[in-house]
């Protein structure tokens, strides 16, 4: 009974502590216009200059052309942090502008921008949830559903975790396919559809357009790359945001969305150029806290909150670890491998 008590007492205290953070955080959440403007210029004239580098050395090397899909896949991350930015409302004052620089930027990522932005809004109101799994976040089964499950739907769950699905195959059609129906919200009413179908429209228009200048082929030499590279990367990032061994998980009934945002989410600490590419989203803890923030105000608020760089913090190296980490173990409140959950059950 005294240690049920200290538990609820401690949860309580943590949960103060969040939601006192996200009052502090609210102090950096005014964006800048023109440094807005800038990061829009310094993102989308590098990735359409290395898009035509890549065309015209088509005539040359295919593989001179590949080596330029990796910068170029790393602005398209970057201009989708940027769309990620305005889905929050945080990169200008006005959510109009946010909203048509979102859905512009959308079509470049293929990613239609007010039905995602709806199903990315619902996984940060539920993220660590367990009673509220499903939407906008990567399938997590605790060990007990697991265990639960049939050998058939053990394997398919093992095959969903594959690093050659999660990060490869599974990418791939996200972006190409999922993403063109409104796949979670298909009831929904008719705005996510609209926002879909609006998508596809752009696209398929500027796709007609590149492909009557340039020809079929060298269009898919040159985009299908940068749109794997892309996303795969874009998986792997908000993967290692919540699927590491400490992040947190909870039931309904004793889940805080403030204490879920700070401990369920990483701080990925990467080298300084993968953070600009990133535009910082590693800082996702603070992210979460208070997703108004700006992504080029979130290193300021470490500089001064030195205390916040620590929590769920990740490095590279240790990141990769997270990949064996695929079943939230409710006992011991952590992520574990298929061959802990295995020992726990035998």
């Amino acid at each position: 009974m005294d240690h049920t008590l200290q538990n609820t007492q401690d949860f309580a205290s943590d949960a103060l502590k969040a939601r006192a953070w996200t009052s502090i955080l609210n102090r950096y959440r005014e964006p800048s216009t023109a440094r807005s403007v800038i990061e829009i210029v310094i993102t989308a004239l590098p990735l359409v200059a290395l898009w035509v580098a890549m065309w015209a050395l088509l005539h040359f090397s295919y593989w001179l052309s590949l080596l330029i899909a990796v910068p170029a896949a790393a602005f398209l991350v970057r201009l989708f942090m940027i769309q990620h930015d305005c889905g929050h409302g945080s990169f200008f004052r006005h959510r109009l502008v946010n909203d048509w620089v979102g859905r512009v930027a959308g079509v470049l990522t293929l990613t239609p921008y007010d039905f995602w932005r709806r199903t990315h809004a619902i996984h940060h109101a539920t993220s660590g949830n367990l009673d509220l799994r499903g939407v906008g976040d990567i399938d997590t089964l605790t060990v007990e559903e697991y265990l639960a499950r049939s050998r058939w739907g053990r394997l398919m769950y093992r095959l969903y975790r594959h690093p050659i699905v999660m990060f490869g195959i599974g990418p791939a059609y996200l972006f190409i396919l999922q993403h063109r129906l409104p796949v979670g919200l298909m009831t929904a009413g008719w705005r996510p559809w609209l926002s879909t179908m609006a998508t596809n429209a752009a696209i398929a228009g500027i796709v007609a357009t590149l492909i009557w200048f340039i020809g079929l082929q060298a269009f898919l030499l040159v985009q299908l790359p940068i749109t794997l590279l892309a996303g795969s990367v874009g998986v792997w990032l908000f993967y290692v945001q919540h699927q590491f061994e400490q992040t947190s998980w909870n039931r309904a009934r004793a889940w805080n969305m403030h204490e879920a945002a700070l401990q369920g989410s990483s701080h990925y600490d990467l080298p300084p150029i993968l953070r600009w590419f990133t535009a910082n989203i590693g800082i996702h803890h603070v992210h979460h806290l208070c997703s108004r923030v700006p992504f080029y105000r979130l290193p300021r608020v470490l500089r001064e909150h030195p205390e916040l760089a620590s929590v769920g913090r990740l490095t590279l190296g240790e990141s990769f670890r997270c990949i064996r980490l695929v079943l939230w173990d409710e006992n011991w409140q952590r992520l574990v491998s298929f061959r802990k959950a295995s020992r726990a059950a035998a």
